[in-house]
């Protein structure tokens, strides 16, 4: 008994998700039936306008071509008229003067004869009947004014209703992908002069290959497209990779999709890594600043290492954390003491990235760089041997230098409003530019061991970061260019491998001592 309720239930449970189905597809009818009357009804009525636009374009066809004819009589009918009105005037002085000189045949005195042959010669000379052009001036023809509508009636015995366009191919050769943005162009499987516009379609996605509709993205719009080319600019690069399709429209429909096609845009996105960040820094994604009432108290007395590399730059006033929450622990000791330091939470390990700082128009001091993981808690940038960095100081006096293992060089350039990081962990190279006018600033030269994460001090002011940014064009060039090092950086990386081969002699020979 039960087993057959079971299955009855199974059966009630199939027909009414059957019926469920029936429904909606009935549904589904019943909507298309009414799209397809609305959009029949809006279709005829549009039908309606352009032929009505057409009859309206020949009725004003034809009204102009009969006041051309118009135009044309009156002017030959004008024409004519006055050519006949001075032929009746010359024929009718001619008839005159003809009767006087018959008549003027009948003299018999001879001085009269004379006189009256000297009148009639004078006036025969004067008489317009000869200097009149027998000629009409214009043709009785009007011929030149008929009109053949034959082309045109075959045209209009062809009128159609307009094709869907075909879709749009899009060409990976001559796509670009540079300077953070992106050219993508197209072409027509075939010439269609009745396309209007292009509608261009992307979206991100880190996925390599044909889109995924799962978990992606929704696709951004750039309608009303001229040419068969466009250029998406100042994007951010927080993908692998970017999906591209493109649809032609005429007047009436879009047509199908083009091929979607995959473009890489890979390019290194960090965040500032807030839970080792020094208390004193209020720290979001892209944004550090200087809290002053952030951090602890700090020791007036710190043992030896610990002391190691701290800053002469003196410690602005504090207060203790008050009311602020205690801070989430990461994996590493949050910075203190006068480090003020927030890293980077993506390490680089391999390749050529490239990321951009602004600095607040009131910010004290601060540093950009890269630091290996290992450095200290209580280590500033350029004070030791793991990091590199240049940094700015506007506290009692204006310096601008380059830092590294407690090594300074002073630059002798104006500070850039944003300041690009150039970081090539292969080549072991790691350039400063001014982010405008991509000039360099300082590179160093030197072989990283560890992979490095992008490093920040800031005092009394605050930073921005833009990350998600493919190497300049520029500054790839100027790579190409250099040999990788600067005479500036050369003196001072000579002086920071000195110091370190003797440090690393010096602790060798105090173990073999041991």
């Amino acid at each position: 008994m039960d087993s057959q309720k079971e299955a009855l239930q199974r059966i009630i449970s199939t027909l009414a998700n059957k019926n469920d189905e029936i429904q909606n597809f009935i549904d589904t009818l019943n909507q298309t039936l009414k799209g397809v009357q609305e959009n029949s009804s809006n279709i005829l009525s549009e039908l309606d306008e352009e032929f009505d636009s057409l009859y309206s374009i020949l009725d004003e066809v034809k009204e102009s071509m009969i006041n051309s004819i118009k135009q044309e009589q009156a002017r030959k009918s004008q024409e004519l008229q006055s050519q006949l009105s001075q032929c009746n005037n010359a024929l009718e002085n001619s008839e005159e003067l003809l009767e006087f000189a018959t008549r003027s045949l009948d003299i018999k005195e001879p001085e009269e004869f004379s006189k009256a042959a000297r009148q009639i010669k004078d006036r025969v000379t004067m008489a317009s009947a000869f200097r009149l052009s027998l000629k009409p001036k214009v043709s009785d023809s009007m011929t030149h004014l008929m009109v053949d509508f034959s082309q045109e009636r075959q045209i209009l015995q062809t009128l159609k209703f307009l094709p869907v366009p075909k879709a749009p191919e899009i060409d990976p050769v001559e796509c670009l992908v540079a300077d953070n943005s992106v050219t993508v162009a197209w072409r027509m499987p075939e010439e269609d002069n009745k396309i209007d516009h292009f509608i261009l379609e992307y979206r991100k996605t880190n996925f390599d290959g044909l889109p995924r509709v799962k978990d992606e993205r929704c696709w951004e719009i750039i309608d009303n497209i001229k040419g068969t080319e466009y250029t998406l600019s100042g994007l951010k690069f927080d993908s692998k990779y970017m999906n591209f399709r493109v649809r032609a429209c005429n007047k009436a429909v879009a047509g199908e999709y083009s091929d979607p096609v995959t473009l890489e845009t890979k390019a290194l996105n960090f965040s500032l890594d807030n839970s080792s960040s020094h208390l004193n820094l209020r720290v979001e994604d892209t944004c550090v600043e200087w809290d002053p009432t952030g951090g602890k108290g700090q020791e007036s007395k710190i043992k030896g290492k610990e002391n190691k590399g701290r800053s002469g730059t003196p410690s602005p006033k504090r207060t203790s954390i008050g009311s602020r929450p205690p801070a989430v622990r990461g994996s590493r000791d949050r910075f203190t003491g006068e480090s003020y330091t927030v890293l980077g939470d993506t390490a680089i390990e391999s390749g050529q990235h490239y990321w951009e700082v602004k600095a607040q128009k009131d910010c004290k001091s601060y540093s950009v760089g890269v630091a290996y993981k290992t450095l200290g808690k209580f280590d500033q940038l350029g004070k030791t041997n793991t990091s590199w960095c240049i940094h700015v100081n506007n506290w009692l006096q204006n310096t601008f230098a380059a830092k590294h293992n407690n090594k300074v060089k002073a630059l002798d350039v104006t500070v850039p409003e944003r300041i690009g990081v150039f970081c090539d962990f292969d080549g072991g190279q790691l350039s400063f530019y001014d982010a405008n006018s991509k000039q360099l600033l300082y590179s160093f030269k030197t072989k990283f061991t560890q992979p490095v994460l992008p490093g920040f001090m800031v005092w009394c002011g605050g930073l921005s970061l833009n990350t998600g940014m493919q190497v300049p064009s520029a500054v790839r060039t100027l790579q190409k260019s250099e040999n990788g090092m600067t005479g500036s950086a050369s003196s001072l990386n000579n002086i920071t491998q000195d110091f370190e081969r003797n440090f690393w002699m010096s602790l060798q020979q105090g173990r073999s001592r041991t």
